[in-house]
This record gives structure tokens, C-alpha cells and sequence, in this order.
């Protein structure tokens, strides 16, 4: 391998040395790298036209809506709220898990049985909150 090296070398330099390289397009500009070079080619192909075409994998998507959900629920002051997002979180999570092939830790069942939680505890907080809400109302 070192001597195709080496033989690679010594064309590259032989060029340079004729001034092959000297005014090519993007001379001295910055090379643009795609970040995608660890992905199959095949893959790559299919992406970079979904990409041109303004398509945004469904990992992607859900990565975004996840990112923004944990920042809504960060800033929710109520409870309530809080679980809800919450939920919408776990459900969000569980489907990129399963687009990834369903490599995670926490088996499918025991993740859908904590969003089915979240859930119902959501709903136990609105009814209390609208329970709240009309008692106060009629105390006026």
C-alpha cells in the first residue's frame, strides 16, 4: 500500500509542478463537506434527493418535534400541561425508536404502558383543573 501511496504522491506532485491545479473553479474557497460520508452510497443518493426535493426524513422530523416539545415543556408552568407534553414526548421517542429499528433498553410494552399512564394521569389533571375551574366560577 505504501508504494501506491508514494506513486500517488510523486503524480500529485508532478502535476502541480506543470501547474495542473493553478486557476481551477473554487481555487482557494473553502471545501463544503456533507456530513453523510459514514452513510451507505446508496442511502446517501436517495437522501440527497429527498433533501433537494424539500423532504424531511421522518427521524428528522420527529427529532425536531421532539427538541421542541422539551423546550414547551420546560417553560409550562402548569402540571398538567407538563404531563401532556410529557406524554406527547414518550410517544414521539417510542416512534423513533421504532424507526430505528427498536434498539432501545426499555422493552415496546413497558414504554407503551407508561405513555398509557401519562395519559390518564393527564386526563385526572384536566378534570380536576375544569372541576376547579367551575367551582370558582360559581362562587362568584
Amino acid at each position: 500500500m505504501k508504494l501506491l501511496d508514494a506513486l500517488v504522491e510523486q503524480r500529485i506532485s508532478a502535476a502541480a509542478a506543470r501547474g495542473e491545479f493553478d486557476n481551477l473553479p473554487g481555487a482557494g474557497e473553502p471545501l463544503e463537506f456533507d456530513d453523510d460520508a459514514l452513510v451507505p452510497e446508496e442511502v446517501r443518493v436517495a437522501n440527497r434527493i429527498m433533501k433537494n426535493a424539500g423532504f424531511v426524513p421522518p427521524a428528522v422530523e420527529h427529532l425536531r418535534a421532539l427538541r421542541d416539545l422539551q423546550n414547551e415543556a420546560g417553560m409550562a408552568e402548569d402540571p398538567a400541561t407538563r404531563l401532556k407534553l410529557q406524554a406527547k414526548m414518550l410517544a414521539l421517542d417510542m416512534a423513533l425508536e421504532s424507526l430505528r429499528g427498536n434498539c432501545s433498553v426499555m422493552p415496546l410494552e413497558y414504554r407503551r404502558r407508561i405513555a398509557e399512564r401519562l395519559s390518564e394521569r393527564w386526563s385526572e389533571q384536566e378534570k380536576i383543573a375544569d372541576a376547579d375551574k367551575l367551582d370558582q366560577a360559581t362562587q362568584k
